[in-house]
């Protein structure tokens, strides 16, 4: 049976570039098909907010008898969408996206530093800039310098005329918090927020509204029969032990994880156990972020994948992006047993 640890992908800047659109969930993403939660009412004020700032693109749907587009929100060129997990962020990113006009980006901050480190930071500039619009999903940062090359580059962006959007679990002005306290990096952090208007958003975790809190863990013998069963309907499945693929995800740029799992329909993980090191905690974070825009469920035994993260890294400087994983991981286990 195919396994994800036998393949040692290779990617280009054009590739990833190529790559730098919605996700496949959000491919259909509308601001009308946003249903806003009633008992969250800043999830109706940020909707609204960004409709007046796609009102900058020209004129948008009207929305009854006597409406009108409203204009731009004037004054700073990029909105930044602050809020909790499956509160529907990325929905209104892609949405906002799917308005803009011309040429136009979405993709994840990991991809925009690898496409940065596939072509070099002039080339980069050169293949976004002229761009309508900008979009730049699950904003956090895990150094100093990848901070200081965004803020570069999302400057030289806007002084060229695109706008841009962003969402993030941290509100742009405490990005970094805890974490680093160079002045500099500091500096550079304003400089970023200086140019967004922030938006909260506040609600329930869609992925968890409607199903178990954990992820599923099946025992070995129906891992192996849930396998068979998949395979059988044709599905193409990989299956790995979780060390072996950890391991293997050290030997792999991030940026070329989208490749790793390119064809796959479901991926089977065996003997998942807790994770003792940070950087295989990090790397598997990112490896998640890639299976879940992809939608690839996953079937997995020993400990539930909610649970490889150890306590004093959920309560350590990355914990959002461990929270982040842990509810997209509920949700992809979720699908693959359903």
């Amino acid at each position: 049976m195919p396994r994800l640890v036998d393949r040692a992908p290779t990617i280009t800047g054009a590739e990833i570039a190529a790559e730098l659109v919605p996700p496949r969930q959000f491919e259909t993403a509308t601001f009308e098909s946003y249903r806003p939660d009633d008992d969250f009412s800043s999830q109706a004020v940020a909707l609204e907010r960004l409709r007046a700032f796609a009102g900058g693109w020209g004129p948008t749907k009207s929305r009854g008898l006597f409406s009108r587009a409203k204009k731009a929100p004037a004054g700073k060129p990029g909105v930044y969408l602050d809020g909790g997990f499956g509160v529907g962020k990325t929905h209104l990113l892609a949405a906002l996206w799917s308005v803009a006009p011309g040429r136009k980006y979405f993709g994840t901050f990991i991809e925009y530093t690898a496409l940065v480190g596939a072509l070099g930071y002039r080339e980069a500039v050169h293949l976004l800039k002229g761009a309508s619009f900008v979009a730049i999903d699950e904003f956090e940062l895990d150094d100093p310098g990848d901070t200081m090359m965004m803020t570069r580059l999302l400057s030289e962006l806007v002084s060229h005329g695109s706008r841009v959007a962003a969402t993030s679990n941290t509100p742009p002005n405490a990005l970094g918090e805890g974490r680093f306290a160079a002045e500099d990096f500091l500096r550079e952090i304003q400089a970023m927020a200086d140019n967004f208007e922030t938006l909260r958003i506040d609600g329930l975790d869609y992925r968890r509204r409607e199903i178990e809190g954990h992820a599923v863990a099946l025992p070995d013998d129906r891992l192996v029969a849930a396998v068979e069963q998949a395979a059988a309907a044709g599905r193409r499945v990989t299956r790995d032990s979780f060390a072996d693929l950890v391991a293997h995800l050290g030997s792999v740029h991030p940026s070329k994880y989208i490749k790793m799992i390119d064809g796959v329909d479901v991926i089977a993980l065996r003997d998942v156990r807790q994770l003792s090191s940070q950087t295989d905690a990090l790397r598997f974070v990112a490896f998640v972020d890639r299976v879940y825009d992809a939608q690839i469920p996953v079937l997995a035994s020993g400990q539930p994948l909610d649970a490889v993260f150890a306590a004093d890294m959920l309560a350590g400087g990355y914990r959002k992006k461990y929270l982040r994983a842990i509810s997209r991981l509920v949700a992809l286990t979720s699908a693959a047993s359903a």
